[in-house]
């Protein structure tokens, strides 16, 4: 009886281990396929040159990375003449991207600071790995995974993941690093949606030039938060004129739009500014890796 309880326990855990992190495998689709060789033969591309592009593409599909965002920038890339191998070198900056987010993520769930459960997690790393392409450190990542916890509650790898690309977006209008990551843990605390948390690093961004020249402070900013305030409440008060030097995408939105900006936004970069890894530029409409949610 012995043996045989020992063999079931082994299976038993076996099965936990294979449950506790699945890889959902995506393929690249025939129109995709076929998008990508008309614009092959388009350029006058030969077949051994682009092959190498779509092996990576589905090869990270078979890692379980969005394959729709790797897919689109070969297309972009494509249409716009760049040469293949340049394609290639974003899309392994991307792949990259992809692989950090992933043991983040995984890292963040074994600590007990996330659930798999909560929210799309296929949605977290796109977010998680836009954050990384655009300035976020791992180092900052864990920590706001630390503070953003609400009494030790675990929350969803969206709202990590939000978390550390508004703090990213933060850091890109040059809020100091420290104050970027205080705010948006307030905000994780106060348990901000990750479109709510979106909507924050906007606003922050587009006053980016009143924080930078004493008319706002992040500590007012973190007070509200900790009130519970969310979206233009923080800066109802403000000259709503522009003064803060933001882009046109910024100003829509409110805090209740169903998360588009953390959804929509993860459809891969929208142009081939290569070496971003992320796929797309920095301003701030959509999301996602290689998309503008801030």
């Amino acid at each position: 009886m012995r043996p045989t309880i020992h063999i079931l326990v082994r299976l038993a855990s076996l099965a936990l281990c294979l449950t506790a992190a699945p890889v959902f495998a995506e393929s690249l689709s025939n129109q995709d396929r076929a998008e990508i060789d008309r614009l092959r033969a388009a350029r006058g591309h030969a077949a051994e040159a682009v092959n190498p592009l779509l092996e990576q593409v589905i090869r990270a599909g078979e890692k379980g990375f969005p394959i729709e965002s790797l897919a689109n920038k070969v297309k972009e890339g494509l249409a716009k003449g760049v040469e293949p191998k340049r394609i290639d070198a974003v899309l392994r900056q991307m792949v990259t991207h992809f692989d950090s987010a992933k043991e983040l993520l995984q890292e963040s769930t074994a600590k007990g600071v996330t659930d798999r459960g909560q929210g799309n997690s296929h949605r977290a790393l796109e977010s998680m790995a836009e954050a990384i392409s655009r300035g976020a450190t791992a180092d900052e990542v864990r920590d706001l995974a630390r503070a953003g916890q609400h009494q030790g509650q675990r929350m969803s790898e969206d709202a990590l993941a939000m978390g550390a690309k508004s703090l990213a977006v933060m850091k890109e209008a040059h809020i100091p690093s420290k104050d970027g990551a205080a705010i948006v843990a307030e905000g994780m605390r106060q348990g901000f949606r990750p479109s709510e948390l979106a909507d924050l690093a906007r606003e922050m961004k587009r006053h980016g030039q009143e924080f930078r020249e004493g008319r706002l402070t992040t500590q007012s900013i973190q007070e509200k938060v900790s009130r519970g305030e969310r979206g233009d409440k923080l800066f109802g008060d403000q000259d709503r004129s522009g003064s803060g030097g933001g882009d046109r995408s910024d100003r829509g939105g409110g805090s209740d739009r169903g998360g588009r900006e953390d959804r929509g936004d993860d459809r891969g970069g929208r142009d081939d500014r290569s070496g971003g890894g992320g796929g797309g530029g920095r301003d701030d409409g959509g999301g996602g890796h290689g998309g503008r949610d801030h």
